[in-house]
């Protein structure tokens, strides 16, 4: 059966589709960031984000079938060699795609679709459950640390002020014997 099969067809014919995806994916892997129709970024998610899970894998076999996906071996080469690093701890979510308007020209809807930095400010790993708690209890402990800290540093101080207080009636002392 082929329930929930479909995919964007842009309107084209396989080979077509295949072709425009295969050079989209290059450009995106080449530059990091370009700009297209909604449509075709919607597209081009799916089929970028398989390939960069083949350059994970790294294997000769994976390499091999990303290249008859793309087309073109030196994009390859540099996701292979370069970029799969970036994304080695990443699982999934490789692309982020940003809405931009319509086109003046005929209205279409315009976007653009970027592959993500590893040290993205928006991808950070949930903690674990415990990890919260534990986190939760350092917190709580930080805290009151914080707030003894206050006091102890009052104290300090009018130790100090009743310190100078001690002082000064001995300098006076000293003062009046020598007039």
């Amino acid at each position: 059966m082929r329930h929930r099969k479909h995919s964007n067809q842009l309107g084209v014919k396989k080979e077509h589709r295949d072709a425009l995806l295969a050079n989209l994916s290059t450009a995106l892997i080449t530059r990091g960031r370009i700009r297209t129709t909604l449509k075709k970024a919607k597209a081009l998610r799916p089929f970028v984000e398989k390939v960069i899970t083949l350059a994970k894998k790294g294997s000769l076999h994976s390499r091999r079938m990303a290249i008859a996906r793309v087309r073109d071996k030196d994009a390859i080469h540099l996701l292979f060699d370069e970029k799969a690093e970036q994304f080695a701890e990443r699982n999934g979510g490789y692309t982020r795609i940003y809405k931009l308007g319509t086109r003046r020209g005929d209205a279409a809807e315009m976007a653009i679709i970027e592959l993500i930095d590893a040290d993205d400010e928006g991808y950070e790993k949930k903690p674990k459950p415990k990890a919260k708690k534990a986190a939760k209890k350092a917190a709580k402990k930080a805290a009151k640390k914080v707030a003894a800290e206050p006091e102890e540093a009052e104290a300090a101080e009018e130790r100090a002020a009743e310190e100078k207080a001690e002082q000064e009636p001995e300098n006076k002392k000293e003062d009046s014997t020598e007039s």
